[in-house]
């Protein structure tokens, strides 16, 4: 090395592992043999990301900087024989994504010094990498609870001929794992052909993206099971574990350029069928004490009693009450037709005006429903018994009552529909029963044909 003999970075008590906006310090120390001239002693600490298109190569094609500080420790000088430490410090920031090591990129933090030398010198420079962990509470992570499950059918075919289906259902018990937790797995097979199946298998697999103009994949498997086969016409339920070995974190919080996913694979190898199971690995695990509670469900209208009008007792003692009358029993006449026509009969074309749907709603003229084209017109028909359409309504939209003594058994007709009082933008008819009071019944027999034609 010449002149030098040490040149060497160290960080305080030996921590190599820190977090987002942890301080970082340490130590650099130099050994000359004999006196050595400088420009200067600087420290450097930087944290960026480098993607490239060659496995374990180094020449970055594309480059993600999170952070770049500069210290000099040293001023223009001579360095004399011996030691000399050169302390330093930084600040991480809080947005630096967590280390990751692939065959297509990094994700590197650093801390460098250098020992700038006078020209045609030669320059030292050294390094020393560090780790940074950013957490990844599963507690925090959306959609997070409950399990995960799939389900998928295939033709069975052998020799070029289709001999049934396989239907493969797997599940896992939770969505979210950390290192050393296992997952519980479950795969049903339905065998619904007329031949058996291959092994059935599962796999945890990591998939890594590496985002450049042409994105690179890895795919790699973490561990792998195997099974037996389900004979023909057959169905068996399957369980396994896998156990989560020490594996970096699902999201890479931070970082745009290295994308980072896992999942369980279920596959049977004859027929050719598969399904993933999307799975998140994190550093902090589930608490089940912190899972969100499913809101109570609204009572049944079965355990809702029914509202039942009442009486209004708080109304002024002079404010007279009309008695409650029942609605008059009709004499037997031809069944009116109903509003909405429900037979399988040709009816007649819908009114131009909006009707009234069951319930007291309006139908739109737009709305597509097929009880639409089914409404009847009024104008459909001269006259039915018991029917008022709306062109028997006054200007002030009150019915217009014929005239004669009122019917016996009741001074007002009982309307089937909603109210005058709903909030509905046309006036409730009322149906009238027809009035048989005024009707002179025949006192004797009528005229025979005979003396109806000497008359």
């Amino acid at each position: 090395m010449g002149k030098l003999q040490e040149f060497d970075i160290a960080f305080d008590k030996n921590k190599m592992v820190y977090s987002p906006g942890d301080s970082i310090s340490g130590t650099v120390t130099v050994k000359v043999n004999q006196p050595l001239q400088c420009k200067g002693v600087k420290v450097n600490c930087n944290g960026f990301c480098g993607i490239t298109n060659k496995v374990n190569d180094t020449a970055w094609t594309v480059e993600e900087q999170y952070f770049n500080s500069t210290v000099s420790v040293a001023d223009k000088g001579t360095l004399k024989q011996g030691d000399h430490t050169f302390p330093f410090k930084f600040l991480i920031p809080a947005t630096a994504p967590t280390s990751f090591e692939g065959n297509y990129g990094r994700i590197i933090y650093r801390v460098r010094a250098f020992i700038d030398t006078p020209r045609f010198a030669k320059d030292y420079s050294t390094e020393k990498h560090f780790y940074l962990l950013r957490l990844l509470n599963l507690n925090e992570v959306p959609d997070i609870w409950g399990m995960c499950s799939s389900a998928v059918t295939q033709q069975f075919t052998y020799m070029l001929m289709k001999t049934g289906t396989v239907a493969l259902k797997a599940q896992t018990d939770m969505k979210g794992y950390t290192p050393d937790q296992i997952i519980q797995l479950t795969a049903n097979i339905h065998n619904q052909s007329g031949r058996t199946t291959g092994n059935i298998a599962a796999s945890l697999v990591q998939s890594v993206t590496y985002e450049t103009k042409r994105p690179t994949h890895e795919v790699k498997t973490i561990a792998e099971l195997e099974g037996g086969v389900v004979k023909a016409g057959k169905e068996v339920e399957w369980k396994e574990q896998i156990i989560i070995p020490p594996l970096p974190q699902s999201s890479l919080v931070g970082c745009e350029l290295i994308k980072i996913q896992y999942y369980v694979k279920v596959s049977l190898k004859s027929p050719d069928v598969m399904l993933t199971l999307p799975i998140q690995i994190g550093n902090v695990s589930l608490d089940k004490k912190r899972r969100p509670t499913k809101k109570a469900a609204p009572s049944s209208t079965e355990d809702t009693p029914a509202t039942v009008p009442t009486m209004d007792t708080t109304a002024s003692p002079s404010t007279p009450t009309p008695p409650l009358r029942q609605a008059p029993k009709p004499a037997p006449r031809p069944a009116p037709r109903s509003r909405i026509s429900t037979h399988s009969s040709p009816s007649a074309p819908p009114a131009e005006h909006h009707l009234e749907a069951e319930g007291g709603t309006l139908m739109n003229e737009d709305f597509s429903n097929k009880r639409q084209s089914q409404l009847v017109s009024p104008n459909a028909f001269s006259y039915a018994p018991g029917l008022l359409f709306s062109h028997n309504l006054q200007p002030n939209g009150a019915a217009a009552v014929p005239s004669g003594p009122a019917f016996s058994g009741s001074a007002v007709a009982t309307a089937p529909y909603a109210p005058v009082t709903s909030p509905i933008s046309m006036p409730t008819p009322l149906i009238l029963p027809p009035d048989y009071g005024t009707s002179a019944f025949p006192q004797e027999a009528p005229p025979s044909y005979d003396e109806s034609c000497n008359t």
